[in-house]
């Protein structure tokens, strides 16, 4: 008989119970408990989840219920203590983004999980994409040479009204402001492709709607080989009906151009490996589909927590997004606080 995980949820607000119902359709696992802080979303809990124990505390979910994995959805001022928690008592942990609102925090957390060997991810959906980790493959077999120049932007039409900053958007401890909320993905996209940069210079931010928070953001990223390129997000746009990430990346051999939805790859000369001619070539989504066996917001989100459950019932054992990734791009955000 296979081996069942064993799984926990920290916070169930929106992301809470949208991770719940995705890793619930994973074969092997089973939700054993959920903690929140809000009595409300406790009562409901209650009354509808059968079989599942009902927390207000995450200390309780942790040592009471004894999961072998948790989900973590918590704004992330508190996701230090819980990973702490965790790691004491050896459970795998998956952790939504921004891993913590500290550089130096996400440095220790994922020096410990790795000697620990316990499975750690942070939940950079974009890795996961169907056109994105193409786009990843491109790269690794330089099909488009060597990277030059690069810009990695993302639009939204968020905040698009006066923000008094009550909400958790309108705070930076709680993970709120456009460079936590979005340019986060927008520099881990660019980290993926092309690994934690060596300086961030130049950043500047405005805000339009927002009280305490930045709205719009640009910078500037170099790399040890030469490679430079620019962040741009902007969640202020009301020309976006939906959060939108787009890459362009500038090589020695051509460019390619993406988003979530669409690839295009232009190349000074042809690739026999990939039937590639001279010239622009269209990648369509269905030439890099991968399917899932449940959907729910995006094949990406189906994946990343899938992978994490596989890796933590040791079905698989290379990670896409672990805590070490988390804290290279938690130390361009940092970079980029420090300068406005």
């Amino acid at each position: 008989m296979d081996k069942i995980l064993k799984v926990g949820i920290v916070g169930m607000g929106r992301m809470g119970i949208t991770h719940y119902s995705i890793i619930n359709a994973h074969e092997n696992v089973k939700i054993i408990s959920v903690a929140d802080t809000t009595s409300v979303i406790v009562s409901m809990l209650k009354k509808y989840l059968s079989g599942v124990d009902v927390y207000k505390d995450y200390k309780d979910l942790i040592l009471k219920s004894k999961p072998d994995a948790i989900l973590v959805c918590t704004p992330p001022n508190l996701h230090n203590e819980i990973l702490e928690l965790a790691a004491e008592n050896n459970i795998h942990v998956f952790v939504e983004k921004p891993y913590t609102v500290n550089y130096k925090e996400t440095v220790k957390l994922a020096e410990i999980f790795k000697a620990k060997n316990l499975v750690n991810q942070v939940g950079y959906v974009n890795r996961f994409n169907d056109v994105f980790h193409f786009v990843k493959e491109l790269i690794n077999k330089n099909v488009i040479g060597d990277i030059i120049r690069f810009k990695s932007e993302m639009f939204s039409a968020t905040i698009i009204k006066k923000d008094d900053g009550s909400g958790w958007r309108g705070s930076h401890a709680s993970g709120g402001g456009v460079i936590y909320e979005m340019a986060s993905h927008s520099i881990d996209l660019i980290n993926f492709f092309l690994g934690k940069p060596k300086n961030v210079i130049g950043t500047r931010a405005n805000k339009i709607f927002s009280k305490n928070v930045e709205d719009i953001v640009s910078s500037t990223i170099e790399y040890e080989n030469g490679a430079i390129g620019t962040i741009y997000v902007n969640w202020s746009d009301t020309s976006y009906r939906k959060p939108t990430n787009k890459v362009e990346l500038f090589g020695t051999n051509g460019k390619i151009v993406a988003d979530q939805h669409s690839l295009k790859i232009f190349l000074n000369n042809p690739n026999e490996e990939y039937n590639y001619i001279k010239g622009w070539n269209t990648v369509y989504i269905t030439d890099v589909f991968r399917s899932v066996p449940f959907y729910v917001r995006g094949n990406e989100f189906t994946r990343q927590l899938f992978d994490f459950a596989d890796l933590s019932l040791g079905k698989r054992n290379e990670q896409v997004c672990s805590f070490e990734d988390g804290s290279d791009t938690q130390f361009v955000i940092n970079e980029m606080y420090n300068q406005i």
